[in-house]
C-alpha cells in the first residue's frame, strides 16, 4: 500500500511507496487530496499490474543530460536552434538532477522569463525542447514520469497572416528585378520554394527537362522533399 504526505512548504500531496523493496517518491502534482488519493491508486494498480518500471537509481544532473541531448541533433540548423534553449535551461537548472525537474520548476522558469520580458513564443521554444528532452528521459527510465504532463503552454499573440503575392504584384516584382535574380525569383514565386534551403541549394542536374519537374533535394523537414513541375514560365 502506498501513502500521502506533504512536504514542508509545499501545497502539493506526495505520493510513496516501497517497490522491489525500494522506497520510491513521487509527487501527486496537486493539493487536492482526493485527486491525490485517485493517483495512488492508479500508480498502486501500475505496480501491481507490473507496469510500473523504477527508474535508474542515480539520475544524471540536468546539465549533463542537456549536453547529451544536444549532443545527439544531427542536423546541424536545429542544433543550433536547441542550443539557445539548452543554455537558458541549464542556467536556470543550475545543480538540479535530472529526477527533480518537476511541474512545479517548470512554472518557475515560465514566470522568471516572463519577468525578464521574454516573448511567449520564445519561453514555449524552450518549453518544446525542454518537454523532449524530458521525453526521452523517461523512455529511457532516466524519470518515472514526464513532468510535462502538468504544464501548459503560454498563450501566444495572434500571428500576422501571411500575405500571397498577387499576380499584379508579381509583374512589378519581375519588372523592378536585376537579370541576375530574375530567374530566381521566377523560380520561388511559381513553386513557393524557400530561398536559402531549397532554391539556392538546386543544380543543374536537379532539372528534368524531359518530364518538365524540378527536383527539390535539401530542406528544413523530410516533406520538403520532393518533385514539383516546371510552369510554362520557369521554363521560359
Amino acid at each position: 500500500m502506498g501513502t500521502l504526505y506533504k512536504r514542508a512548504g509545499s501545497k502539493n500531496w506526495m505520493m510513496a511507496m516501497t517497490v522491489n523493496g525500494r522506497q520510491v517518491c513521487k509527487s501527486a502534482h496537486t493539493s487536492n487530496k482526493r485527486l491525490a488519493d485517485q493517483l495512488l491508486s492508479r500508480w498502486e494498480t501500475e505496480v501491481f499490474e507490473g507496469r510500473f518500471h523504477l527508474p535508474t537509481s542515480a539520475p544524471p544532473p540536468f546539465a549533463k543530460w542537456a549536453d547529451e541531448f544536444l549532443a545527439k541533433v544531427t542536423h546541424p540548423n536545429t542544433r543550433k536552434r536547441y542550443g539557445s534553449s539548452v543554455g537558458k535551461l541549464k542556467a536556470a537548472f543550475t545543480g538540479v538532477r535530472l529526477s527533480d525537474i518537476s511541474g512545479e520548476r517548470i512554472e518557475e522558469y515560465k514566470d522568471g522569463r516572463l519577468a525578464e520580458g521574454t516573448e511567449p513564443a520564445t519561453i514555449n521554444h524552450d518549453l518544446r525542447v525542454l518537454r523532449r528532452m524530458m521525453r526521452l528521459a523517461e523512455r529511457k527510465r532516466l524519470i518515472p514520469r514526464n513532468p510535462f504532463l502538468d504544464v501548459d503552454f503560454l498563450k501566444q499573440r495572434n500571428l500576422r497572416t501571411p500575405h500571397i503575392v498577387t499576380f499584379e504584384e508579381e509583374e512589378k516584382i519581375l519588372a523592378v528585378a536585376p537579370p541576375f535574380l530574375r530567374a530566381l525569383v521566377i523560380l520561388i514565386l511559381e513553386t513557393g520554394m524557400r530561398s536559402h534551403r531549397e532554391a539556392l541549394a538546386l543544380v543543374w542536374d536537379a532539372i528534368d527537362f524531359a518530364n518538365n519537374s524540378v527536383r527539390v533535394r535539401e530542406s528544413k523537414t523530410r516533406a520538403g522533399i520532393r518533385n514539383m513541375p516546371l510552369t510554362a514560365k520557369m521554363q521560359n
